[in-house]
């Protein structure tokens, strides 16, 4: 009897003392369980945080500015606009007469920027430069004939006994020497007449300013000029230089062949005179092949009514000298 009673005593204590081990498996579960959940709570605060505190570094996309187009560039005078012409780049001793339409040449020696335009039919119609500068013989490579190369483009027409192979700006002012800086000139004129007059006034007075030559032509055919205008700025003054692509000497040998010279006009109530017949193109000045076509003996001195008409470049008092 005393042995079925300890048998059954041990029984409940054995499986009491199973209950317990197995409640505090469980609850050991319970808390690890509590622990993972906490600690990947936390986890992921801190990766939040995270993330905000990098948002919050991130700078704020910059607005971004709206695209500007280039400054349109435009001639010195502002009648051209240089993007309606293609530039090209053509070697200065280039001897080819050829000449491509609607294009922008630097035809400027070296550093020099000098722009040379041509117009749909190839012909070189326009050529300018904010300044002019002179050849330099002693930094720059000149050739003993005074020139940068030995000999010049070809251009249609210049194979003429009578035309030369006529720079717009002379190798002396620092132009080179191929097809955008050529035109068939008149020999005399080119180096005798005003075209040579003008050079040495240019270079005398150590260059100019807003330089700008334009050629026109009798017919869209032909590479060979009928007129040159030149204007530039010279010591604060603007000079015009205006005139035929044609032989002075011809020309005054017929103003010499006339029966009688034309006469003074006569003057007006101003005191002044009138130039209408020898300003024969009318724009105000009288070069000095209108004042030898209208009769007049050169030089024209200070003394004459025609002299305040004229352009005395070197200030000597006397035109035409």
């Amino acid at each position: 009897m005393k042995k079925a009673a300890f048998l059954l005593v041990s029984l409940v204590m054995m499986t009491l003392a199973a209950c317990a081990q197995e409640q505090d498996q469980s609850s050991a579960k319970e808390d690890t369980k509590q622990v993972s959940e906490q600690k990947t709570d936390e986890s992921n605060k801190e990766s939040a945080k995270g993330e905000a505190q990098e948002a919050k570094a991130e700078p704020e996309d910059s607005k971004s500015e709206p695209a500007t187009s280039a400054p349109t560039e435009t001639s010195i005078n502002g009648d051209i606009d240089y993007s309606d012409y293609k530039l090209i780049e053509v070697d200065g001793g280039d001897r080819s007469g050829d000449r491509e339409p609607n294009v922008r040449v630097d035809i400027g020696f070296g550093d020099r920027e000098y722009w040379a335009f041509t117009n749909e039919y190839g012909q070189l119609i326009r050529v300018e430069a904010k300044e002019i500068i002179l050849q330099d013989d002693k930094k720059e490579p000149v050739k003993s004939s005074g020139r940068y190369y030995y000999d010049e483009a070809d251009v249609p027409g210049t194979e003429r006994s009578y035309l030369d192979q006529g720079h717009v700006i002379a190798d002396s002012l620092g132009g080179v020497s191929n097809a955008y800086n050529i035109t068939p000139q008149d020999s005399t004129l080119n180096r005798h007449g005003d075209q040579a007059y003008m050079e040495k006034v240019i270079r005398d007075a150590g260059g100019v300013t807003n330089f700008v030559a334009k050629i026109s032509y009798p017919d869209t055919e032909t590479q060979i000029p009928d007129h040159y205008t030149y204007t530039y700025i010279m010591k604060g003054r603007t000079v015009t230089d205006d005139f035929d692509n044609v032989n002075p000497d011809d020309v005054n040998a017929r103003a010499e062949a006339e029966p009688e010279a034309a006469p003074e006009a006569p003057a007006t109530q101003e005191g002044t005179r009138d130039i209408s017949k020898v300003d024969t193109d009318h724009n105000g000045r009288v070069t000095i092949a209108e004042a030898k076509a209208a009769g007049f003996k050169m030089p024209i001195t200070r003394d004459s009514w025609l002299y305040e008409y004229m352009d005395d470049r070197d200030g000597e008092g006397m035109v035409g000298e």
